[in-house]
């Protein structure tokens, strides 16, 4: 093959989705968003609709590179790559990836501020311009029934999470959903430091929220695709400066 024939719209959109996949998953570490072994993030395949890559199960958030994705199909198994699938990881988003066509990228950590707020079992409040992103975009899914092993919960959150871009997983955190992966990938960092800001909130004695109609038109302009897309750019282009490897 002619190392300097132009990739193909596919390959090259294959390649974009999982630079940011490997950025993300470097800026949720970065940021103290990753814990242990927990955690995932996806990016479906440009050209097999029914086949997502994920980071591997184990390896440090902070090491990941383009060339440790796994490519994993709709039956969990490993087609390109070398490690162990997450099986939470894959118990949850291929399900989301099969009932939402319009996702391209999920991504699902044990984030402080997210488990905390989870544990209260309550959406967020649209107490700052910010949390006006998630107005009437996000649920709660009340249920807990232990580490998610099987498909059948994984359909039940997708369930949960509807046609929304977030769903906040009682007892367990955040899980965000986008149609790039930069705009999944700025809700979740975006929805952990809201959760935060809630909890200093109420624990201050409680916070007084906007009027319907102003959440309502700030989401119109603050919880669009392209404002997610455009706020994880200068996230993006400072984690590759000071690791460029990652694209490796």
């Amino acid at each position: 093959m002619d190392a300097t024939r132009t990739p193909s719209p596919i390959a090259a959109e294959r390649q974009r989705r999982k630079g940011q996949l490997a950025a993300t998953v470097r800026i949720l570490a970065r940021r103290g968003l990753d814990e242990g072994a927990g955690g995932h993030v996806t990016a479906r395949d440009p050209e097999h609709p029914d086949r997502f890559w994920i980071n591997a199960f184990g390896q440090p958030f902070s090491s990941v590179r383009v060339r440790d994705l796994l490519l994993v199909d709709h039956d969990g198994n490993v087609v390109e790559g070398n490690g162990r699938v997450n099986p939470a990881g894959y118990a949850i988003h291929s399900q989301i990836h099969a009932a939402r066509p319009d996702v391209v990228s999920a991504v699902h950590t044990h984030s402080t501020y997210g488990r905390a707020w989870a544990a209260v079992g309550r959406g967020l409040d649209p107490i700052t311009q910010d949390a006006c992103a998630f107005f009437e975009d996000h649920a709660v899914h009340e249920e807990f029934p232990g580490v998610v092993l099987d498909r059948a919960e994984g359909k039940r959150i997708a369930g949960t999470l509807a046609d929304g871009k977030a769903v906040i997983l009682q007892n367990h955190g955040l899980l965000t959903v986008g149609r790039s992966v930069g705009e999944a990938a700025w809700w979740f960092v975006l929805m952990d430091k809201c959760c935060q800001i809630q909890l200093l909130a109420e624990a201050a004695g409680g916070a007084r929220p906007v009027s319907l109609e102003s959440a309502r038109g700030v989401a119109e302009l603050m919880g669009t695709p392209a404002m997610g897309r455009f706020n994880f750019r200068p996230m993006y282009a400072e984690i590759v400066a000071a690791a460029p490897d990652l694209l490796a």
